[in-house]
């Protein structure tokens, strides 16, 4: 349960760290599931600021996705927002070249990607997000992948951020 943006915000960062430091991590898919408004793009923007991402964030919503570079020199990796929302037919998908994109390094965060069903890769993580009222949100996270299931426990159990 995210009370309000601020703990949103503290996950993110949270986030932003394990995946850092997991052996894969940046290289996860991460699928975001939940309404209109439930704060998908909220978290994205938070986790993508917190990974080192300056500047400001754009909503990929008519763009389908937008590319960025989080931290320095080698440090660098890429990170992919994409949000299927306005995707009529999975094709597009396939249309639109992301094969390659996915085929690649760096982190994938997918809104609305049930609009593409049957296209994407598994996600490593399933985040549903839940809207209670204005302020607070229901989280769940699942594991759709081996390794997506490791990186959980690590979550879990504290491992690699500070719970």
């Amino acid at each position: 349960m995210w009370p309000n943006e601020a703990a949103t915000q503290a996950f993110a960062k949270q986030l932003a760290h394990g995946l850092n430091q997991w052996p894969g991590g940046r290289d996860a898919r991460i699928a975001l599931r939940g309404n209109l408004g439930a704060g998908k793009t909220t978290l994205v923007r938070h986790l993508l600021h917190a990974a080192g991402v300056k500047g400001r964030i754009k909503s990929p919503t008519y763009t389908v996705v937008e590319p960025h570079q989080a931290g320095t020199g080698d440090t660098a990796w890429p990170i992919w927002h994409f949000d299927f929302y306005r995707f009529n037919d999975p094709q597009e998908w396939e249309d639109a070249g992301f094969r390659d994109i996915f085929a690649g390094s760096g982190l994938k965060l997918m809104e609305w990607p049930d609009k593409v069903a049957g296209q994407l890769p598994p996600p490593d993580w399933v985040m549903t997000l839940e809207a209670i009222d204005e302020d607070q949100r229901q989280v769940r996270i699942d594991a759709g992948t081996a390794q997506g299931q490791i990186w959980l426990q690590h979550w879990t159990q504290g491992d690699d951020h500070a719970k």
